[in-house]
C-alpha cells in the first residue's frame, strides 16, 4: 500500500491529538486531586461515590440527632442533681424542726424555707433548654407545673392544682433503628410516679410538712415521720437519674460508633474518588515525554514536499 504525505500528517495529529487528550485529563486530575470529573469518566466511581456520600449524609444527621440528645440529657442531670440537694435541705430541716425545744418562731421560719424549697422544685420541674421544657414528655412548649387555685365546691376550701404532666417520652433516632429516650418522666420526679408510702406526691408531702410546723402542739414524732417519706421521694429521684445515666452511657458508646463509621466511611469514600498524585504525576510527565518525542519524529519524517521548492 502506498503511503502517502497526507496519510503521515494525518497520522501524526491524530496521535498528538491523543496525547494532548491524555495529558488533560491527567492535567485534571492533578488540578482537582478526583480520579473523575464527570460521571462519564467513570461510573462505577461515579455511583459507588453517591452511596458513599450518602452513607456520610446520613452519619452526620445521626451526630446532630445526638447532640440534641445531649442538650435534653445533661440538662436534665444538671436539674436532678439540683432536686436531690432540695430534698436533702428539706430533710436537714425537718431533722432540725423535730427537736422540741424549737419554739413557734423556730418552726416558723423551717416552714418558710420549705415553701421557699418547694417552690424551687417547681422552678425544676419547668427547666427548659432552647425552649424546650424537658420534664412534660413531648409536650414540650407547657410548663409542666403549671399551677391554679381552685375552690372545692363541697368543703369550700381553696387549694392548688397542678397541670398533669406528660409521660410521653421524648424519643430520638441516634443511628439506623436505634432510638434513645432523651428525656426524664416528669411524673415519675414531680408527679403521681413519685409518692410515699401513704401515697402522698412529692408536694403534697411538703406543704403538709410546712403546714404540721405551724400546728400548734405538733410533737417531735409527728415531724419525724415525715423523715421516711422524704428519703422515699428522694430515692425516686436518685432512681430515675441512675436510669438517665445508663442511658448516657448508652449515648457515649452510639457516639464513638458513628465517630468510627464516620472515619471508615471518608476512608472507602478517599479511596474511591481521590486520585494518586504520585501516579498522576508520574503519567503526566510520561505524556510530556511522549508528545515531544512524537513532535520530533513527526518534523523528520514529514519532509519538505516539490510545492515547497516551487515558491
Amino acid at each position: 500500500m502506498r503511503i502517502t504525505q497526507g496519510m503521515l500528517s494525518n497520522n501524526m495529529l491524530r496521535n498528538m491529538s491523543k496525547s494532548y487528550e491524555s495529558m488533560g485529563k491527567y492535567q485534571d486530575q492533578f488540578s482537582t486531586g478526583k480520579k473523575i470529573s464527570r460521571p462519564s469518566d467513570d461510573p462505577v466511581v461515579a455511583m459507588q461515590g453517591i452511596n458513599y456520600r450518602s452513607e456520610l449524609t446520613k452519619i452526620g444527621q445521626f451526630q446532630r440527632n445526638i447532640g440534641e440528645v445531649y442538650n435534653w440529657m445533661d440538662s436534665s442531670d444538671a436539674a436532678l442533681d439540683k432536686a436531690t440537694k432540695a430534698m436533702q435541705r428539706v430533710r436537714e430541716l425537718t431533722v432540725q424542726a423535730s427537736n422540741d425545744t424549737n419554739g413557734e418562731q423556730s418552726r416558723e421560719s423551717i416552714a418558710k424555707e420549705i415553701e421557699q424549697l418547694a417552690g424551687h422544685l417547681k422552678d425544676i420541674g419547668n427547666t427548659q433548654a432552647n425552649g424546650k421544657y424537658l420534664f412534660n414528655g413531648t409536650d414540650t412548649l407547657t410548663a409542666p407545673m403549671n399551677a391554679r387555685q381552685v375552690t372545692d365546691p363541697v368543703t369550700g376550701e381553696t387549694g392548688e392544682v397542678r397541670l398533669p404532666v406528660n409521660s410521653t417520652p421524648v424519643s430520638i433516632e441516634v443511628s439506623k433503628g436505634i432510638h434513645l429516650q432523651a428525656n426524664v418522666d416528669g411524673t415519675k420526679v414531680f408527679g403521681s410516679g413519685n409518692t410515699d408510702a401513704d401515697g402522698r406526691q412529692l408536694f403534697d408531702t411538703l406543704q403538709q410538712l410546712a403546714a404540721d410546723l405551724r400546728k400548734p402542739g405538733t410533737h417531735e414524732e409527728e415531724l419525724s415521720s415525715y423523715l421516711g417519706s422524704i428519703d422515699e421521694h428522694v430515692n425516686t429521684i436518685i432512681d430515675e437519674r441512675a436510669d438517665l445515666g445508663a442511658r448516657m452511657n448508652r449515648r457515649d458508646l452510639v457516639e464513638d460508633r458513628l465517630g468510627t463509621q464516620e472515619i471508615i466511611a471518608t476512608r472507602v469514600l478517599s479511596n474511591n474518588e481521590d486520585a494518586d498524585m504520585e501516579k498522576v504525576i508520574t503519567n503526566l510527565k510520561t505524556e510530556e515525554i511522549i508528545l515531544r518525542a512524537a513532535m520530533g519524529a513527526g518534523a523528520r519524517i514529514i519532509q519538505p514536499t516539490l510545492m515547497d521548492f516551487l515558491r
